[in-house]
């Protein structure tokens, strides 16, 4: 069966006991996948599609990645900090960098995914979502997909939608509040892995094969996100 490598940040890591409740989607994923399909999460906290490429992540996840096999990049979080280390601008390196990411996989014969990160769960005083919290960068990733003719997982628009209509209050449940707006507990983890996992059924084959074929949770549920 094919193996999910899934290059990303924080939002995306496995998770160990010691960083609990804090949960990655490439965590959250294994409730969604078929059986025989392999998790290779290679995300770690801090990273951008800089950093990631400068450590040699993407050269270790190339001398595992084999044909048939998906490539997730899934960056934004960390590009757009203000760091010489991680930053990199929207409409030039950070598009570069994702090309890298992009040609690395088809060179195995892999098929590559970009997903746009996923919204920072931001409100104002009287309770309204505040979006765009990753400025140019999730656009920037739908043009790299589009022109390289790659399947964009538009995750930040879907989440967006998603915490502006569970409101405020709700939403503290599934994110690491009050100590950041921008990790997942584990519920979170699991409803926008959900999100995730019926993007990739729209997809068709090969990236719907990937998945097992039980019930989205109720949260998922009813839900007009697109």
């Amino acid at each position: 069966m094919a193996a999910i490598f899934y290059a990303g940040d924080s939002t995306v890591k496995f998770n160990k006991a010691s960083t609990y409740p804090q949960t990655g989607l490439s965590q959250a994923m294994l409730l969604y996948l078929a059986d025989g399909v392999e998790m290779k999460s290679f995300a770690q906290n801090g990273r951008s599609t800089k950093s990631f490429l400068n450590e040699g992540r993407l050269a270790l996840m190339e001398m595992e990645m084999k044909k048939g096999d998906f490539l997730f990049i899934q960056f934004g979080h960390n590009d757009e900090k203000d760091d010489p280390a991680r930053h990199t601008d929207p409409d030039t390196t950070f598009k570069e960098n994702l090309m890298r990411f992009i040609l690395a996989a088809r060179k195995k014969g892999a098929y590559p995914v970009l997903i746009t990160p996923i919204a920072r769960r931001l409100f104002n005083d009287q309770g309204k979502f505040l979006p765009g919290s990753h400025g140019a960068y999730p656009e920037a990733v739908k043009q790299t997909g589009e022109k390289a003719c790659v399947p964009v997982i538009d995750l930040t628009a879907v989440t967006e939608a998603y915490l502006e209509a569970v409101g405020d209050l709700a939403s503290k449940a599934y994110f690491m509040w009050p100590k950041d707006n921008t990790h997942l507990k584990p519920e979170g983890a699991v409803i926008i892995a959900g999100f995730l996992c019926e993007e990739l059924k729209k997809l068709g084959k090969p990236y719907a094969d990937l998945l097992d074929n039980g019930n989205v949770p109720a949260e998922n549920q009813g839900l007009d996100v697109s």
